[in-house]
């Protein structure tokens, strides 16, 4: 085992174990407020600093090439920033007394680095079932690079025809789209009554009949038991009730914190197994940090730790870790769930609380649900924006919300964040001066609206 600044320094030790969201943007964060430290970053893929959220739209060919989400290389961070990037190399361990990582290269041999600060930024990863077999040629998950590299090569290489996707969530859905622009019949299925699960039933149905009408079938409330094959090719999902042909399966079912080399260490954690860390990106073990998608986020309506594994969560907490761990100040003030995804003709914005975690908040709790136009009904083109607004019954105070359409649901949904990280009242989001003209909007925005039917019920 080789040992890498050890000793014999008086500069502060970085090391940040993930090369992506959080792992990067702290590591830059830290070279802008140290200029002397040493920062080592340990990726045990081959790339670092790169766009998960733009795998779909690289598989369909929206984005031309993988190097497009790709925002700096190895090399970039070496020369802009000094940060010494080793790729497929695994750390395998922590040791908070000794303040030491071990990582193992792709060759097997096993490395030391000592820290003085380490991050770990490692992500997470795809839940794969028992009958998960990524072995079989045209079986697949979508969480990295590398994963949608060999998605796009078996696309090329073998004739496809019936894609199955499995699991209605966020990427499952963006797939639909990738698919059905790439010209395949899609069946998408989903052990869950509806897609979307963060969405109400009653909305989520509004994109299911939109997909419906596109020609995806939908085969929800279906237990997946094998996936058959033929030669180590897939040829079809079993369910307890149907067969589905495939010549592709795409597995889509959620994902999963990598907090094992926290747990090694005794480390806190919190909701999902995610890594507990506190405003200021600390876990529960001295000098180490955590952030992105092996860690927690405080939930400011919720007010308690959830998981909500988004890039733009990575990138705020990384920037927050990175500022702490250099001497700065700095904290992570927290989410609200707002989250937004175009499935086909039709975006689908969600923040705050739905209505079955108001229920299990124990909250008392009120709805309204208006269809609106997104601009002027007299201005050519205003589509229907369907929209739905939770708020405590007694206070009046905005729970959360969802919105679809065709247009217009990006801004709406923002407003709607920034009044529920302000904690605003239905009477305060009516009052908002908001912008106005015919082509972007009616006098009363979409949003003022709701709350306007919503104060008379």
């Amino acid at each position: 085992m080789s040992e890498h600044n050890v000793s014999g320094t008086t500069a502060r030790r970085y090391v940040i174990i993930g090369g992506d969201a959080a792992g990067m943007s702290a590591a830059t964060q830290i070279r802008r407020l140290d200029p002397e430290g040493s920062i080592t970053v340990l990726e045990k893929t081959t790339h670092i600093s790169y766009a998960q959220c733009g795998l779909p739209y690289w598989v369909s060919g929206v984005v031309p090439s993988g190097d497009k989400l790709v925002a700096r290389t190895k090399e970039a961070f070496q020369e802009q920033y000094a940060i010494d990037v080793h790729l497929e190399e695994e750390a395998i361990s922590i040791d908070p007394e000794q303040k030491t990582v071990t990582a193992r290269r792709k060759d097997g041999t096993e490395h030391l680095y000592a820290y003085d600060r380490l991050l770990i930024a490692t992500g997470a990863r795809a839940v794969l079932p028992p009958w998960a077999d990524l072995s079989l040629d045209g079986v697949y998950a979508l969480k990295t690079m590398d994963d949608a590299d060999r998605l796009i090569q078996g696309l090329k290489n073998h004739p496809v025809e019936n894609v199955v996707i499995i699991g209605g969530g966020y990427i499952g859905l963006e797939m639909v789209e990738a698919f059905y622009h790439l010209g395949k019949k899609v069946t998408l299925l989903d052990l869950a009554p509806h897609v979307a699960l963060t969405f109400d039933p009653e909305m989520a149905q509004i994109v299911q009949a939109g997909l419906q009408e596109k020609g995806i079938h939908l085969a929800l409330g279906e237990e997946v038991v094998r996936l058959d094959s033929e030669a180590r090719v897939v040829r079809s999902v079993e369910t307890k009730h149907h067969t589905y042909p495939a010549d592709l399966v795409l597995i889509a079912i959620g994902v999963v914190p990598n907090s094992e080399l926290a747990k090694a260490i005794g480390a806190r954690l919190g909701p999902k197994g995610a890594i507990w860390v506190d405003q200021t990106m600390q876990t529960s073990i001295p000098d180490i940090y955590a952030a992105g998608d092996c860690a927690t986020q405080y939930h400011r309506i919720k007010k308690e730790d959830d998981f909500v594994p988004l890039g733009t969560h990575a990138n705020k907490q990384g920037r927050t870790a990175g500022t702490n761990m250099a001497g700065g100040r700095a904290v992570f003030t927290g989410i609200v769930g707002s989250a937004i995804m175009k499935v086909l003709d039709v975006t689908m914005g969600r923040t705050g609380l739905n209505e079955r975690e108001a229920k299990a908040l124990g909250l008392i709790y009120d709805t309204v649900t208006i269809r609106a136009r997104s601009h002027a009904h007299y201005y050519p083109d205003a589509k229907t924006l369907h929209i739905k607004l939770l708020y405590e019954r007694e206070s009046r105070k905005l729970l959360g919300g969802q919105i679809i359409g065709q247009d217009g649901v990006d801004k709406r949904i923002d407003v709607l964040a920034t009044a529920l990280f302000n904690e605003m009242t239905l009477e305060a989001l009516q009052g908002l001066d908001l912008s106005y003209a015919p082509p972007y909007n009616s006098v009363w925005d979409p949003l003022q609206q709701a709350a306007t039917v919503a104060l008379k019920q």
